[in-house]
């Protein structure tokens, strides 16, 4: 994105619609910035007619002849004070819209990645996305400091002081300023822009080192598995190497860009003061016109030198901003239809109708799957890894859309209703349960954040894990840990079905809930589960053919398609690949 595209994707925030409280700020900032201006402008001016006022009274012993210096003094000291206020006033004022402006861009990109696709958070990398938000956001803050109150007055000062100096001596003095400021910026513009590249590859080098960082602390039980912690800091080491030849690069270029900048400047100062000497010797100037000339000089410069950083800065801002933008123009994928209608269950019957799908074009992973789970009934489906069974709950979870064929939810295409109805009439249990790392009453409440904490309780007392939480020192206030490590694989998934009984979907899911545990713990969490199941539409995913012998129907599945359906016990008789697989894990057990 160009730094104009990127300004104007600001403006309906800086300028929000119904919002108009935040306008009159702006406005107001504006307006105290220009008058904050207009004010440290004519302060040389005050000190020039002090110096004259002083040059010509110095000769003179009588007291009164000291008033209007002194009063000319007087009103400096208090011009200069307004100046300081109307400033001050200015940042104030402005800093509502500001806060306003920062937190309304982070919720929406915060927002628009919980709704990005299921295949776009595979494929993230956390660091480098978590990396982006929060130097976007920050660049918010730097690009409306800078841009505003900084590089905008900077011009307007210029411009100022170029007529004042033109109209009170010659246009000489005014050409000399704008050929100075002139050069000061071409010059800075042009090695800017060619060290943006240096900080930009600066920029990527810190997000990847970031992200392997934190990608490698997130596995520490892996890495300590194998042992392989030297590994691990090597592959740190040598992205921290490739940082550090990149900050190096950008330091010296900032050096280059100061060395010139001082140059510039030492010249444009040199020639005024020679200038304004030479007026005093010919007696057009007074010493107040010199001290006059090099007041504007310094009060002009001061802020010019600071333009430098103040484009660095906003450069950089742009760079940061550019990403988190580019965050908010990755395509949802999955998005509710216009006027998409809420869904309305009736009954919760789940049908899939010849779903075709493949994550990849290349590779199809459902080949016409059909099957229908009426209400209130249990489907379960088994299989070998990779034939596709995981599949179906994220289709149904519309976390992606088939590529042919439809799902229905009692007779409605789940592609034509709201997402959040469809994804409130759903709850899972998984294989691999993942909490907040927080209490674990609020890890139970996350089902339904609005619950009471009878209610709470009520469901850790469904999920047969109520006294196991009362056991422990702080009870329901017990933090879990990081993805909820301090807990056993039982008690997560305890957790998990207490989460889904106090949500109260109208259709389960059991994504291979119980393969991860021992087989007693899976035979208590399998009771748990029917308890949690009865008179719900259910579709269990297994890998243990013992928990789903209950099931109404029983799908086998192989290579994306159903090679065999129906009950236990017929399925048994038919001796095909579920009298296998049965076969096989009971002689596992023996």
């Amino acid at each position: 994105m160009s730094g104009f595209a990127i300004i104007k994707s600001l403006v309906p925030y800086l300028w929000p619609e119904h919002e108009r409280g935040l306008r009159v700020r702006v406005v107001v900032a504006l307006l105290l910035l220009f008058v904050a201006k207009l004010t440290t402008s004519y302060l040389p001016i005050l000190y020039k007619h002090a110096i004259d006022a002083l040059s010509v009274t110095s000769n003179v012993k009588h007291p009164a002849v000291f008033v209007v210096p002194v009063a000319l003094i007087i009103a400096y000291g208090m011009t200069r004070v307004m100046a300081l206020l109307f400033a001050e006033l200015r940042d104030t004022v402005f800093a509502r819209v500001q806060q306003h402006v920062i937190r309304v861009v982070g919720v929406k990109v915060f927002d628009h990645l919980h709704r990005l696709s299921l295949r776009f958070h595979l494929s993230r990398q956390t660091g480098g996305v978590n990396r982006s938000i929060e130097r976007g956001t920050r660049a918010i803050d730097t690009l409306l400091s800078y841009l505003l109150f900084s590089l905008v007055p900077t011009l307007f000062e210029i411009g100022l002081v170029t007529v004042i100096l033109w109209k009170l001596f010659n246009g000489w003095f005014a050409l000399v300023t704008l050929m100075t400021v002139a050069a000061y910026l071409i010059f800075t513009f042009t090695i800017t822009e060619w060290r943006t590249k240096f900080y930009r590859e600066m920029n990527e080098d810190e997000s990847r080192a970031n992200t392997q960082a934190i990608d490698s602390l997130l596995n520490f039980e892996t890495v300590k598995y194998f042992g392989n912690e030297a590994l691990e800091a090597g592959k740190y080491n040598s992205l921290l190497k490739k940082l550090e030849d990149s900050s190096v690069k950008s330091q010296s270029s900032l050096s280059l860009l100061n060395v010139g900048q001082g140059f510039i400047i030492s010249v444009g100062l040199t020639i005024m003061m020679w200038m304004a000497a030479q007026g005093i010797h010919a007696g057009k100037m007074t010493i107040g016109d010199f001290v006059l000339v090099n007041s504007y000089l310094l009060q002009l410069y001061a802020p010019l030198n600071g333009l430098g950083f103040v484009y660095r800065a906003i450069k950089r801002a742009f760079t940061d901003m550019e990403k988190m933008f580019e965050l908010l123009a990755v395509n949802r994928e999955i998005a509710d239809v216009p006027n998409a209608p809420k869904l309305t269950i009736t009954g919760g019957q789940v049908e899939f109708k010849n779903v075709q799908f493949g994550y990849d074009p290349r590779r199809q992973i459902l080949n016409g799957v059909s099957f229908s789970i009426p209400a209130g009934q249990t489907l379960a489906v088994v299989g070998a890894s990779g034939a596709g069974k995981s599949t179906l709950s994220r289709l149904l979870f519309r976390f992606y859309d088939v590529n042919d064929g439809a799902i229905l939810i009692d007779g409605q295409d789940i592609r034509t209703v709201q997402q959040e109805s469809l994804r409130a009439a759903l709850g899972i249990v998984p294989q691999d349960t993942v909490l907040f790392n927080d209490t674990i009453r609020y890890n139970i409440a996350y089902g339904n954040p609005s619950a009471t904490a009878a209610e709470v309780e009520q469901a850790a007392k469904l999920a047969h894990i109520h006294d196991f939480i009362l056991a422990m020192p702080d009870g329901y206030d017990t933090v879990v840990g990081e993805r909820g490590l301090k807990l056993s694989g039982g008690e997560k998934q305890r957790v998990a079905i207490a989460r889904t009984i106090l949500k109260n979907p109208a259709i389960l899911l059991f994504d291979e809930a119980t393969s991860a545990l021992d087989t007693h713990t899976e035979r208590e969490i399998q009771s748990n589960l029917k308890e949690v199941s009865r008179g719900h539409t259910t579709l269990v995913i297994a890998h243990r053919l013992s928990t789903i012998v209950d099931a109404h129907e029983i799908l086998v599945m192989a290579d994306g398609q159903i090679v065999e359906r129906g009950s236990h016990a017929s399925l048994l008789l038919k001796d095909g690949v579920y009298a296998a697989m049965w076969r096989q894990q009971q002689a596992e057990k023996h």
